[in-house]
């Protein structure tokens, strides 16, 4: 139940519905919404990389989980309820969406690090799996119908003051000051602290194995001696090299992939909220295709055919406004009334259907191929340093963004920074081979 909890603070907040908000009602300009943004991500990012090791090995190594997932849990609920404060024009606005969605963030990610190390007390190693699938696809669920509450029932069109199902806003929300929308972040506060309560209820804690600050040092020193080990094997430090490029850059795609929405095609919360079940529609589908051709071809096909689908898929994003396509190409306006009416808002539908048919085959083939070049001694602690890489430059895709916004003062030249990190991880993985030679299973 905790992904079920936590999952709509990722989908109403980060991407699909407060995010977007920020940038196209709350901030001057769509592209300083974008920058800001970018820097509140890559500032929270900062933070997760640098304390997740620490917090991960006092997971594995103190014991008890619940008090610190209870204290980060707080964390996330006062965040996310926080936003309904930032309203329109209202003295320090943007400050406190910032704050409060960094807040948020680090709670919500910190809180996951805890939730997880209490897998392996829970079931077997052979029922790990199926406990992590059941949670991740649990996770798409809550997420959804979270979604399909906001845009059905708070958050309403601007012009016709009714929600996608047709209704007036619940409670009276006015649709004036997007108040559905800001609605996002206290609904995500109250059903995180609704379902999260079956695991404080019925799930069983560990007891104390060691002091706080002898479990931070155990874990500082393995993770030590992990990067020592993997930085002489130049295999598996290109891949993670490489992987670093490619996750920071489909991280930072999927973050302001609804805040360029709303700038550049001027789409609202009900536009944007379907673009996200498509996305998630397409993503499953994608994932199911890619596990095949992963069985037929091999990870690195994959990933390398997946990373130039996402290329040409930003490639093609760039060159999008309202009024035109492939940067030059006049088109006509979209009629009054009509979802997605114009060739741009359905050229950028397509798009987002390719992007999330994608994504879930790159992260799945990474793991793959993870496995056929980590030394068969050490996959847990490989796969540790997976984690570990994932995280400690997750701030660069946002703060690049954000940084060559900031510079342009545009959301175009700002989001083709998520093509070069792409590109880089694209060029480092063509020096990686699909799978460990044998002279190297002994490094």
């Amino acid at each position: 139940m905790f992904d079920w909890a936590a999952q709509p603070y990722f989908t109403l907040i980060t991407t699909f519905v407060f995010a977007p908000y920020f940038a196209a009602h709350l901030a001057a300009t769509p592209a300083e919404g974008q920058s800001l943004w970018g820097y509140a991500t890559g500032a929270a990012g900062l933070v997760i990389a640098i304390a997740s090791p620490v917090f991960g090995a006092v997971a594995d190594a103190a014991g008890r989980r619940k008090p610190w997932i209870a204290a980060f849990s707080v964390m996330l609920i006062c965040g996310a309820g926080a936003l309904w404060f930032a309203v329109p024009g209202a003295p320090g606005a943007i400050a406190i969406a910032l704050a409060a969605y960094a807040l948020a963030s680090l709670g919500a990610e910190f809180a996951t690090v805890f939730t997880n190390a209490m897998m392996p007390d829970l079931v077997g190693p052979k029922r790990l799996g199926r406990l992590s699938g059941i949670g991740w696809a649990t996770g798409y669920l809550g997420g959804l119908l979270s979604l399909v509450v906001v845009l059905g029932f708070l958050a309403a069109d601007a012009h016709t003051g009714r929600t996608l199902l047709g209704h007036l806003p619940a409670f009276g929300l006015d649709p004036a000051t997007f108040a559905g929308d800001r609605a996002s972040g206290p609904l995500t506060a109250l059903w995180y602290l609704v379902f999260v309560a079956p695991l404080f209820v019925f799930v069983p804690d560990t007891a104390r194995r060691m002091p706080v600050r002898r479990a931070m040092g155990l874990g500082v020193t393995r993770l030590v001696s992990s990067l020592v080990r993997a930085r002489k094997d130049r295999t598996l430090w290109l891949f993670l090299a490489a992987s670093m490029g490619y996750r920071d850059a489909l991280t930072a795609l999927f973050a302001f992939g609804g805040i360029y929405a709303a700038g550049q095609l001027g789409w609202q919360t009900m536009q944007i909220g379907l673009f996200g079940i498509l996305l998630t529609i397409t993503g499953t589908a994608g994932a199911l295709a890619g596990g095949v051709l992963d069985d037929r071809l091999g990870p690195k096909p994959v990933l390398v055919g997946a990373m130039a689908i996402l290329i040409g898929c930003c490639l093609a994003i760039v060159s999008i406004d309202r009024d035109t396509i492939l940067f030059v190409i006049d088109v006509a306006p979209p009629e009054p009334g009509r979802l997605f009416a114009s060739a741009p808002e359905m050229l950028y539908l397509v798009l987002g259907g390719l992007i999330g048919a994608a994504a879930g085959p790159l992260q799945a083939a990474s793991r793959t191929l993870l496995v056929h070049l980590a030394p068969p001694d050490r996959i847990t602690e490989t796969f540790g340093l997976y984690a570990f890489a994932g995280k400690a430059t997750s701030f660069i895709g946002p703060v690049s963004v954000a940084l060559v916004t900031s510079v342009s003062g545009s959301q175009r030249i700002g989001i083709s920074a998520i093509i070069v990190l792409f590109a880089a991880g694209a060029v480092l993985l063509a020096k990686v081979p699909a799978r460990r030679a044998a002279q190297d299973e002994a490094l």
